[in-house]
């Protein structure tokens, strides 16, 4: 190696230790450990309430359902929060990618294992492009990431509603309903499977490798990560690529559960996406983030949302709370950020 390799893998981040001590230690008593017990007690005061709804097998498993989706997202976001973006669009995307996939598996028409493969391949190659058009306006064309998912966002929205005229799309095989959307494997719903398999590698692929450690580089020092050789507009490029591509899958596995498009289901997926990441402990200023945390953090506003319904209380009111918690979520991160550069 010569003097000058040296000198550049000596600039480099530090590679994250390979054990999941770390993070296991968060867990049992640091921040991410406190975010854990805040939904213990949410659970704990819903079953009080409905002991007789909240906590039962069925409750249970249909609120890991709703999180399924969530958590999807969610991973994608992790991701691009942690390199100080934001990705507005994802519920557009979702979607946008759904009406993609339902309209390629009604054009090829039956039930058969193929056209289901090619309706997610479908999905997710659109969810993949609006990734990367948002990848390259920010990295290359140093638009505000803000500005340009709330763009595509629009976009997305307009472009589902164009093709389908407003309308849902409704022929869907009932073969990705029946296996998919409804499915279980050992008592747990294909969806959750699913959701947790892409968490779990999510996970893998940010504590242990290159690429993660670039990701918490490209939001903590992107001068640095710069100046170590790394191309930082392509990096961030292919971490909005895989938020899009996220946002394509999720979009197929809504497809399954709903049996439908539900072009106006999901005005506020963005919203409590973006909520579960930073609730989980991922800082809005990047750098900061597990994937614990956000798994964690997915299941705040969906069991907000499900202890509401049980109580009887308006869903509204699911909203108003989110919104609260990640204000408060982001207060409490500002201050831990300068408490740690108070000298």
């Amino acid at each position: 190696m010569t003097t000058a390799e040296a000198t550049r893998e000596e600039q480099r981040p530090a590679t994250p230790r390979r054990s999941w001590g770390p993070a296991v230690a968060r867990l049992r008593g640091g921040e991410t450990g406190r975010i854990f017990g805040a939904l213990v007690i949410l659970c704990l005061a819903f079953s009080i309430l409905r002991p007789h709804a909240f906590p039962t097998s069925g409750n249970i498993v249909n609120i890991a359902s709703d999180a399924a989706v969530l958590l999807v997202l969610a991973v994608g976001a992790t991701y691009v929060i942690l390199t100080a973006g934001i990705d507005l669009s994802v519920s557009g995307v979702l979607v946008f990618s759904g009406v993609i996939s339902a309209k390629v598996m009604a054009a090829l028409g039956g039930q058969s294992a193929g056209v289901l493969l090619l309706g997610l391949l479908a999905g997710l190659v659109a969810g993949l492009l609006w990734g990367l058009v948002n990848g390259v306006l920010v990295a290359k064309a140093r638009i505000p990431a803000l500005i340009v998912t709330l763009g595509t966002l629009g976009a997305s929205q307009g472009a589902a509603l164009l093709i389908t005229g407003g309308v849902d799309v409704r022929d869907v095989p009932f073969n990705l309903v029946m296996s998919v959307g409804s499915g279980t494997v050992a008592g747990v719903p294909w969806l959750v499977v699913i959701a947790l398999l892409v968490a779990a590698a999510g996970g893998v692929v940010l504590w242990q490798t290159r690429f993660g450690r670039y990701t918490y580089a490209a939001g903590s020092n992107p001068e640095a990560l710069r100046r170590t050789g790394v191309a930082t507009s392509r990096h961030l490029i292919k971490v909005y690529a895989l938020a899009g591509l996220l946002a394509g899958l999720a979009g197929y596995l809504s497809l399954a559960r709903f049996a439908t498009t539900t072009l106006s289901g999901h005005s506020t997926d963005n919203l409590q996406t973006i909520a579960a990441v930073v609730i989980g402990g991922t800082s809005l200023f990047g750098g900061r983030g597990t994937m614990i945390g956000t798994i964690i953090g997915v299941f705040i506003p969906t069991v907000l949302q499900n202890g509401f319904v049980v109580l009887g209380v308006q869903p509204f009111w699911q909203q108003i709370a989110v919104g609260v918690v990640l204000i408060v979520a982001v207060y409490l991160d500002q201050m831990r950020r300068a408490a740690r550069d108070r000298p």
